[in-house]
């Protein structure tokens, strides 16, 4: 282990993380489909006069800078925070592949935040064309954040021939660097459009301007979806063969990627019903259907794109316990407890009688009072399972998966992760520290419920 874990009770660290991430997300595909639609509609504003739809993007503007700018900066900052604690091994991974494409991306983040205030702030002190141009280079500024960000993201899927000769261009364009670029620029597209309805519905109550909106915001909305389709068709047609796996064996993965195609054509038919037939059809309720439909089916496609990564955290490389996969075989020899630089001294300052010639002798380890076994199969639990599992109470937690398991079936179980569950990255240390872990699990968990049938263990004890 090359850092300390980081314990979130109940809810655990990656569901803060997932938390904070779809929320920013969301806006920030806002801010890329929003920089669109202020850069065509304000210089369709201008060339054809319509002050009054000017009037209704300048009122529009302040909501799309405090969503996007404000919280959505807030937000990302918070997935900084949140990775570099849950996930420290393989933000390095990244920060370290993707110097040159972090500091690009900064470049264009603050191009995009200046031109997004010059945008609002000096709306009527700038002539047409300037303001016009102050809106495409945001709307280009927030595109290109967009691109960057993806090409690192979709690297962590599958880096591609990275693996065999890493540099930054192999890594960056990755073999799902298209497919998600595509689907997410969709994506802003789409979520842009209804958020507009849903603003307008509520600000317009009806005229020209309205009309022009709806009339304005729906091809767009369809091509949003269409190009959401094509590129999730993309995207599965390019999975790496343990995430195809991943998404085939879980049975919660294929419904859920059955919903979110579904959604997206539901989307698309009240799109082409509603206001692109119908405009009088966009109520504010109408509206608010369709924003949640499509949040709904974004907020889904997220969760499918990090649940089939497992076992990894960046696939090939950093496996979900924070360890390079390459350091497997290494920590099985040595020891989970001697690998790691926290563990390693915890252990020595604690239990010096099981070291020597600072090295942790396994055996000795079983020596140990239960009291103290427990502990260190604690330790261990922390640092080898907690970045994706709760211990007693919780999301994912372990202690109500067990229900008093046959110690033998739990210590197989443990030496045999990966081959048992496919989606769990493999052991990382050695037979003992298995018993370890054993001990520890078996004093959290519960009591066996009335209606399953007894182990042979307790038919045993009734005899």
């Amino acid at each position: 282990m090359h850092y300390p874990w980081w314990y979130v009770p109940v809810l655990t660290a990656p569901m803060l993380i997932a938390i904070i991430a779809v929320l920013h997300v969301l806006v920030s595909h806002y801010a890329v489909g929003g920089g669109l639609f202020f850069a065509v509609e304000v210089s369709h504003a201008y060339r054809t006069g319509n002050r009054e739809y000017l009037a209704y993007l300048k009122r529009h503007a302040p909501f799309f800078i405090l969503l996007t700018v404000v919280f959505g900066a807030i937000t990302g900052v918070g997935i900084w925070w949140t990775i570099g604690l849950a996930s420290p091994l393989a933000t390095e991974v990244l920060i370290h592949t993707f110097v040159f494409g972090w500091a690009t991306e900064w470049v264009f983040f603050v191009l995009e935040l200046t031109s997004a205030f010059i945008f609002y702030y000096y709306w009527d002190r700038l002539p047409p064309r300037i303001h016009q141009a102050i809106a495409w280079i945001y709307a280009i500024s927030a595109w290109m954040s967009l691109v960057l960000i993806t090409g690192i993201t979709a690297f962590m899927l599958h880096p591609g021939t990275w693996l065999e000769s890493p540099s930054f261009w192999r890594g960056f364009f990755n073999p799902q660097f298209v497919p998600q670029v595509i689907s997410r620029t969709g994506g802003a597209i789409l979520l842009t459009a209804l958020y507009v309805y849903l603003h307008s519905s509520l600000t317009l109550p009806g005229g020209e301007v309205r009309n022009l909106i709806i009339q304005r915001s729906t091809r767009p909305a369809l091509l949003g979806a269409v190009l959401i389709t094509v590129g999730g068709l993309a995207w599965l047609a390019f999975l790496p063969p343990s995430a195809r796996m991943a998404l085939e064996a879980a049975a919660v993965l294929t419904v859920l990627t059955v919903l979110i195609f579904a959604l997206t054509i539901v989307v698309f038919v009240l799109l082409y019903l509603g206001p692109y037939r119908n405009p009088g059809w966009m109520t504010p309720g109408f509206a608010a259907a369709l924003l949640l439909f499509g949040l709904a089916a974004f907020s889904t496609g997220e969760f499918i794109r990090e649940a089939v990564r497992k076992p990894y955290v960046v696939y090939g490389v950093v496996l979900g316990n924070q360890i390079l996969e390459k350091e497997v075989p290494e920590f099985r020899k040595e020891g989970f407890l001697q690998s790691g630089r926290w563990t390693r001294q915890f252990v020595a300052d604690r239990y010096p009688e099981v070291v020597q010639n600072g090295r942790i002798l396994p055996e000795r380890l079983l020596q140990l009072s239960e009291q103290d076994r427990r502990l260190l199969g604690q330790v261990i639990f922390m640092h080898h399972c907690n970045d994706c599992h709760a211990a007693e109470t919780g999301y994912s937690a372990v202690g109500p998966l067990l229900f008093s398991r046959p110690r033998e079936m739990l210590v197989d179980m443990i030496r045999h992760l990966h081959e048992t569950h496919y989606f769990m990255p493999p052991w990382s240390g050695t037979p003992e520290e298995a018993e370890l872990v054993t001990d520890y699990l078996l004093s959290i968990a519960p009591e066996r419920p009335r209606g399953i049938y007894p182990t042979l263990e307790q038919l045993e004890a009734r005899r």
